[in-house]
Formats: structure tokens, C-alpha cells, sequence
């Protein structure tokens, strides 16, 4: 199978390994890739945004399957351009793919479809930021309505702090103020061909940028997947899968159908397990990251199979997914600054003697280069690789992790140690 994936990042390294994984002898094509990701597929010069050049590309090179990883393809449309050629896209039109390019219609959504989820209010002035504060309290939850790569939601106790934010992004219209929900984190990854859905396995992320939770937000410093901790609430991880699916996935998916705005691609749902149940923090409308890097190692149903069938609407067809009973993990190697301000253009070196490290990858996420044949590597963001490591047990995944990441040099860089760690224990 000939397939095509838009994207830059880990996320889409960590598709590519999926893909390169299965006995099928694919031809990998990437656009517009990164130094990691040229290892493992060919890249290819094509406008990501631009749906007429991607569809012009999928012709003349036979593609089969075209695969967008990442937000801002979607949100500009580019799945239509495919779709209307007849060319098989796995990830929502530019409608459907509001749910994540619009917090205001993603709430509407979850509202007309009953699912549950925290009170917000829309506000388009400081002053009904004020309000909002006043009636839902502290802590504050202030969500940029659309894209902001990751870095557009605030949580906080600090009312200044919580203005501020909004403050920022409310030139480019309006915030939601947000109920604030306690209780760990899931995320929950639905494959969807506008009708039929297949659950993949929980993950959970680390979004604080430092030990301990600490820190601003980031787009994720690590994950963790299965969750074995679910089995204490629900009885079991399927018990609770098959609870989100019926309570969240399925009325939305529905809901979508039936506004004539199908959604066709991987719906991820951010949830949040409270005292009153289970709630939608966030949907997004692609695969998470780092969240993908940990659950895809561990899928035993090859990937290819699941996003063509969606693409092609033809999921009914396909039992649910079969996962490994191994763990996976990964840990982020982030740039010194990040996320505020990540310095660039440094070398990374060790990642020879990391990958050597049994049940390792090296996921990319922002590298290029070497300027030179047998040169280094340069980081050029602010998330730069992932460490995945899969064992039989989280104790043992984490030591894997760890002594990989130890071996890698980057010139200030950060990450978590502790990713997993309480799951471990």
C-alpha cells in the first residue's frame, strides 16, 4: 500500500514505526517530515495546508491512503480537497473538524448530543471573563476557542493570572471560562468512519512542564499506557472503554451524522474521572501526542487495516482492536526554555547509544539535519524527541526509559523523571 502522512512531529514518527511495524511491505511517504522520520519513510515536498497540492501529489503517485496528523491540515479543509477526488483520508473534513478547531462548538455539540461534560460560558470581553470567574470560582479555566498548539488552555487559582490569559487571546476572539473538574486524567483515542467506531487503548499524559506536576502547561512531557489503575473504578479497563464509548463517542459521532458534517478520522477524547462520573474535558479531532506514542507500539491489529477502513467506511467490518498485554511509556526530551521560549540550533548527540537500549525508540519530534554526512543532529523546537520504551511491567519500562534518555546530550535540555512513576509502585 502506497500511503502519504502529513506531519512533522513525533506523532507522526511514531504512525510511520506503526506502519513499518506490520508484515505488509508499505511505501511510506511524509510531508514535511523531520531528520528522525527520514530514517524510516521518504519525505516529500508538499504544501501540508494546501488541499489542491496534496491531492495532486496522491494522484500522480498512486497513493492509497492518505493519513493527517496533525490540527491545521484538518481546520483548513484539506481531507475535503482529498475526499472529493475520491482519494481515501483518514481524518475529518474542515466542518467535522471543528470539534477541536472550536471549543464554543465543541461544547454546542456535547450539549445537543447529552454528553457530559463541565458548565462553560463564552465570553467575548473582559468583562465577561469577570462574570464568569464570579459565578463558576476558583480555579480558574480559560481556553482559547481555537487553535493554539497546545498552549491555549490556563488552569489556576490566581485570578490576575487567569485575566491575563484571557487577556491574550481574546484580540482573536472569544475565551471559554470553564468549570474546574478534579480527578485523574484519561485519554481515549476513537477511530470513526462517520458511523461505526473502534476504541483504541487509555493513555495518560503529562502536560506540566516539571516534576511533580509543576510548572506551565506544555503539550505533553510523557504518557503512559495501559491504565491498570481503571480496574479499581470500573471493574476493568474494557468496562470503563466500553462506558466512554456508549456515554461520549457514539452520541457525538451521531450527532455529527446527523448535522450532514460526518466525522471521518481518530476522535480524542480528553476525560476526566470526577466524583459525579465520567466528563469531557476536551475533544481534539487527530491522534494525541505523546499519547500515540505509547498506545500504537502496543496495537497487535495491524494500523493500516483500522485507517483505511475508516477512510473507506468499511470499520463495521473490523473487530475491535487487539493490544499487547506489554506497557509502554515514553518521556520527552524538551529544549531548554520550552515552552515559553525553547532554544534552537543545538547538536544532540548519544542517540546511537539510546536506541541500542533493549525494548527503546527514538521517536522525533523537531530535529533536522546533520549539516555534515556523520554529523550530529540539531533540535528545532521545543519538544524535540520522545524515549518509548515497552516492557512487560511499568518498573521495568521506566528503567529502559530512563537509562536511554541518560544517554542522550543536549545542551540544557529537560524532561520528567517521573512519568509513570505512581503506576510503577
Amino acid at each position: 500500500m502506497k500511503i502519504l502522512v502529513l506531519g512533522s512531529g513525533a506523532r507522526e514518527h511514531a504512525i510511520i514505526l506503526a506502519l513499518k511495524d506490520e508484515s505488509a511491505d508499505h511505501e511510506l511517504f511524509v510531508s514535511p517530515g523531520n531528520a528522525g522520520i527520514a530514517q524510516d519513510a521518504t519525505l516529500v515536498a508538499v504544501d501540508q495546508l494546501d488541499g489542491g497540492a496534496v491531492t495532486t501529489f496522491a494522484n500522480e503517485n498512486s497513493i492509497d491512503l492518505v493519513i493527517i496528523g496533525p490540527e491545521a491540515p484538518l481546520v483548513a479543509g484539506v481531507a475535503d480537497a482529498l475526499r472529493e477526488r475520491g482519494i481515501p483520508v483518514f481524518g475529518p473534513g474542515k466542518a467535522a473538524a471543528q470539534l477541536e478547531g472550536s471549543k464554543a462548538f465543541a461544547k454546542r455539540v456535547m450539549d445537543a448530543a447529552s454528553v457530559p461534560t463541565g458548565r462553560a460560558v463564552r465570553a467575548a470581553s473582559i468583562a465577561d471573563v469577570e462574570a464568569a470567574f464570579d459565578d463558576l470560582g476558583a480555579p480558574y479555566v480559560v481556553k482559547a476557542d481555537g487553535l493554539a498548539a497546545g498552549k491555549g488552555v490556563i488552569v489556576t487559582s490566581d485570578r490576575a493570572e487567569a485575566l491575563a490569559h484571557a487577556t491574550h487571546y481574546l484580540p482573536d476572539g472569544p475565551v471559554l471560562v470553564e468549570e474546574f473538574l478534579s480527578g485523574p486524567e484519561v485519554s481515549l483515542f476513537f477511530l470513526s468512519d462517520g458511523d461505526t467506531v473502534r476504541a483504541l487503548s487509555p493513555a495518560q499524559d503529562f502536560k506540566r512542564a516539571y516534576d511533580n506536576d509543576e510548572g506551565p502547561n506544555t503539550g505533553g512531557m510523557g504518557a503512559y499506557s495501559p491504565l491498570p489503575w481503571l480496574a479499581e473504578q470500573f471493574g476493568s479497563e474494557q468496562s470503563f472503554v466500553s462506558l466512554v464509548t456508549e456515554q461520549v463517542a457514539l452520541p457525538v459521532i451521531r450527532q455529527l451524522d446527523a448535522e450532514g458534517t460526518p466525522f471521518i478520522g481518530l476522535l480524542y477524547a480528553g476525560l476526566i474521572l470526577t466524583d459525579q462520573g465520567v466528563r469531557v474535558i476536551e475533544f481534539n479531532a487527530r491522534f494525541g501526542d505523546p499519547e500515540t506514542q505509547v498506545v500504537l507500539p502496543r496495537l497487535v491489529t495491524p494500523l493500516s487495516e483500522l485507517l483505511f477502513a475508516a477512510a473507506s467506511g468499511t470499520l463495521e467490518d473490523q473487530p475491535e482492536p487487539v493490544f499487547s498485554d506489554d506497557v509502554a511509556i515514553t518521556v520527552v526530551l524538551a529544549s531548554e526554555g520550552y515552552p515559553e521560549a525553547p532554544q534552537t540550533g543545538r547538536q544532540i548527540s548519544g542517540l546511537a547509544a539510546a536506541a541500542a537500549v533493549e525494548g527503546v525508540r527514538i521517536v522525533h519530534a523537531a530535529t533536522a539535519g546533520p549539516d555534515a554526512p556523520g554529523g550530529d543532529l540539531v533540535a528545532t523546537g521545543g519538544r524535540v524527541l520522545n524515549v518509548v520504551s515497552v516492557g512487560t511491567d511499568f518498573a521495568s519500562a521506566r528503567a529502559q526509559a530512563y537509562d536511554a534518555i541518560g544517554r542522550i546530550t543536549l545542551d540544557g535540555a529537560h524532561f520528567r523523571s517521573d512519568i509513570a512513576a505512581r503506576v510503577a509502585e
